[in-house]
């Protein structure tokens, strides 16, 4: 399924990719591909930092204790 988005783009770069016989529509559809992989790899970066900025203080061992000790509630 797709949906229509209608953009406005300057006149000379229509020109130019319709006699360069580019797929505007390929073009535009993989650049908001990429757009949308950045945006979710930076909302998962910060993710991770704040994460890590919450377990600053909590030790490898105290975490390792705690990871087996669910495990072995299951």
């Amino acid at each position: 399924m797709s949906d229509v988005i209608s953009v406005r783009v300057r006149r000379e770069l229509k020109r130019r990719a319709e006699e360069l016989g580019l797929n505007v529509r390929e073009v535009i559809e993989r650049a908001l591909e990429d757009a949308i992989s950045q945006k979710e790899k930076d909302e998962l970066r910060d993710t991770a930092t704040k994460i890590k900025e919450l377990m600053k203080d909590v030790r490898e061992e105290d975490w390792i204790t705690a990871v087996r000790e669910d495990r072995n509630e299951r």
